[in-house]
């Protein structure tokens, strides 16, 4: 199979060139998107650059990380040379001479969509920012239950690889443009079943400064996972498939609902009356919630295992 690689580059100038020529020689095609940089960076690399794999794409306005991997990607799929892609960053953190472990998954049909994952590595660990660190565990956590896919660890990852009958049957305009692009193309990959898998890995940090706030993630991202993991269950459960896991689910969710708005009622009655609620009425609402709460366990464990399939 033939390797091609996408680079955002946005106020990379300084990092960039050195990037692109340290990809090993199994990389056939290698696009560059400007994403409209005030450094010029993809000005200054056709200019510095010395070879016949170097393609620069130039976005009129600047679409974000996620818009620019997304006009490498259209641009990969019409000239239709190669048969993986893998995304890159500019910036440096990420080492090319990884790309061959990266896609060996795919190379050997195990997976349609490779990812890094930097929390099997000690090294990374290490050397990942405390805020950093934090922010990516808690991100982890919540991409599990919007994704499904339980396996996987350090959704933001910049560094991935997918193969082309898959990019093929994604719809990159829903994708998100900015910094929510890794996470939707997680959501958007569960919704085709693809088999998605980490390869662990290890990042270089250095003086670089992100582009993504703390500020960003609190009031942009919640609405955004909580949307996508409505859509996830929807979709997987209700429409394509009414399997055990939807009915733990409905059941579920309906009794244990009952149980505390029917508690709560009786509560505030109680309250407002001055008489306790009596034992009958207390186990009316307590039985349901314990009910309710197992059957989502079950729903919990029943998608654990489906995404091991």
């Amino acid at each position: 199979m033939k390797v091609a690689v996408v680079i955002p580059a946005y106020k990379v100038r300084n990092q960039i060139l050195a990037v692109v020529n340290s990809i090993p020689e199994l990389v056939s095609q290698i696009y560059v998107v400007d994403d409209k940089c005030p450094e010029s960076s993809g000005e200054f690399l056709s200019q510095s650059y010395v070879g016949n794999r170097l393609r620069v794409i130039f976005n009129k306005k600047n679409l974000g990380v996620g818009g620019a991997v997304k006009e490498g990607y259209k641009q990969f799929l019409k000239d239709d040379t190669a048969d993986i892609i893998v995304k890159l960053d500019g910036d440096g953190q990420m080492d090319p001479n990884l790309i061959q472990g990266l896609i060996e998954s795919i190379l050997i049909n195990q997976a349609d969509y490779a990812k890094g994952n930097r929390f099997n590595s000690l090294r990374s660990l290490k050397g990942m920012p405390k805020m950093r660190l934090f922010g990516n565990s808690v991100l982890s956590f919540i991409n599990k239950f919007v994704n499904g896919y339980w396996h996987i660890m350090d959704p933001t990852n910049g560094f991935t690889a997918i193969h082309k009958d898959v990019l093929n049957k994604l719809e990159l305009d829903k994708i998100d443009n900015r910094y929510f692009f890794e996470s939707d193309m997680l959501f958007r990959l569960s919704l085709l079943r693809a088999r998605v898998m980490d390869y662990s890995m290890h990042a270089l940090y250095a003086d670089e400064e992100s582009s993504l706030r703390i500020s960003r993630i609190l009031f942009e991202f919640p609405p955004k996972y909580f949307i996508r993991f409505l859509k996830r269950i929807g979709y997987n459960y209700f429409l394509r498939d009414f399997n055990a896991g939807s009915l733990q689910l409905f059941m579920g969710s309906l009794l244990f609902l009952f149980g505390v708005i029917f508690g709560v009622i009786k509560w505030i009655n109680s309250i407002n009356s001055g008489i306790e609620a009596s034992a009958g009425t207390i186990m009316l609402s307590a039985l349901p919630v314990i009910l309710g709460f197992q059957l989502l366990l079950g729903f919990l464990n029943y998608d654990i295992q489906s995404s091991k399939n």
